[in-house]
């Protein structure tokens, strides 16, 4: 097996606490005695990873997860404070916008320190100053100072410098996130085509539609550490599943239960699963629902079952009222309802199951039950179902 082009070991990346005027002058003071013990924060912890030649790997986290030393470190712009890094064969980075290009020089005197840097022999990047300038696609602002360019005009001169080069490894932070839609497309293409033509690429990004186009694998940093690592479909799924159930707690979506109500909701089972642990099915697969209802007189109650992407968006909603639906009595006291999906449409995510306890009428909830639903699968759809469908071609 060929040697990796790009190595981590038990790296670990630690900063001096410098927040603070007091702190800045304590750490300097530190330093300057020859003190080794300063106190410090640390952004990674113990990472190893490999990237080998042909890899697709796409890398995600929240904001200050510490996704963008990682790559600083892999490209030399900082050292680790612990481990040992590798690397090999031509390495090409994107990182900070506008990173390296000096803001008083033009874009063509930036274009050239940027081809030296990026390893351009003597005339080379004056042969292909017009297969540059096309990619980029910037006009007349290559003459004009890159302190006039708009942000997704740095980003276009530097990805064109970089497509130009088609350096072994290609190392990008959030290089889509920046420029209009019809460039986007254009980067997509390009990276496409440098992936089939054996490239490597490590990408950061927080949008998992690209990191699931571009990517085989994905890596999961969270708090400095590898959370996950593995196929892309699986790490991103279970990333995002983190960050909906995240944003519904912060949003208060399960609110604890008050007191005894006159219908009140004392068991949701997922699939034959009690408990509160989240309930993890393929897409298209199976979900049944089995609800028991407490009723403190005894009166047949109502149920509507509803299911809500994380982040709040509503998906579907029923009720035993709109389908004309009775409970049936419970061997332990209470009404039992059982709801069955077949075939469950949803795309991948992560969704929240809700049984609501009614009156009969369906005109009041009494009380609320949830249960986290991850839905597994491969699709790269949009939105939040799968809907059966076809394509016309020009055969039979």
């Amino acid at each position: 097996m060929t040697a990796p082009l790009a190595l981590m070991r038990g790296v670990s990346k630690s900063f001096p606490r410098a927040a603070r005027r007091g702190e800045r002058l304590r750490a300097l003071a530190a330093l300057l005695a020859g003190r080794t013990r300063v106190d410090t924060c640390t952004v990674l912890n113990g990472i190893d990873l490999e990237v080998r030649r042909g890899e697709s790997l796409g890398i995600v986290g929240e904001n200050g997860a510490g996704k963008s030393t990682l790559l600083k470190l892999l490209t030399g712009v900082l050292a680790p404070t612990a481990g040992r890094i590798e690397t090999r064969g031509s390495i090409a980075a994107l990182l900070e916008l506008g990173a390296g290009f000096h803001p008083e020089f033009t874009g063509a005197e930036n274009s050239a320190m940027a081809g030296a840097l990026l390893g351009f022999a003597p005339g080379e990047l004056a042969a292909r100053r017009e297969q540059i300038l096309a990619f980029a696609d910037i006009g007349r602002y290559i003459d004009e100072p890159v302190k006039h360019y708009s942000s997704g005009m740095v980003v276009r001169l530097g990805f064109a410098l970089v497509a130009a080069r088609r350096p072994d490894l290609l190392i990008t932070d959030e290089v889509l996130a920046v420029g209009d839609e019809s460039f986007q497309r254009k980067c997509i293409r390009w990276l496409e085509d440098y992936l089939a033509n054996g490239g490597t690429l490590l990408l950061v990004s927080h949008s998992m539609y690209h990191v699931q186009k571009l990517c085989r694998h994905a890596l999961w940093v969270h708090r400095g550490r590898i959370e996950a690592r593995g196929d892309v479909h699986e790490v991103t799924q279970r990333y995002l599943a983190f960050q909906e159930q995240r944003i519904a707690a912060e949003r208060g979506a399960n609110v604890a239960g008050g007191a005894v109500q006159e219908f009140q909701v004392s068991a949701l089972e997922v699939n034959g699963e009690s408990g509160e642990a989240p309930v993890a099915i393929e897409q298209g697969g199976r979900l049944v629902l089995d609800v028991r209802v407490d009723s403190r007189a005894g009166r047949e109650p109502g149920l509507a079952i509803g299911l809500v992407r994380a982040d709040g968006t509503p998906v579907y909603g029923v009720t035993s009222e709109i389908d004309g639906v009775r409970p049936r009595p419970h061997s332990g006291g209470g009404f039992a309802f059982r709801l069955v999906f077949d075939a469950l449409p949803l795309l991948p995510g992560s969704y929240w199951l809700r049984a609501h306890a009614q009156d009969p009428e369906a005109m009041r909830h009494f009380d609320t039950a949830e249960r986290v639903l991850v839905v597994r699968g491969r699709s790269r759809e949009l939105g939040l179902v799968h809907l059966h469908h076809r394509w016309d071609g020009e055969g039979p």
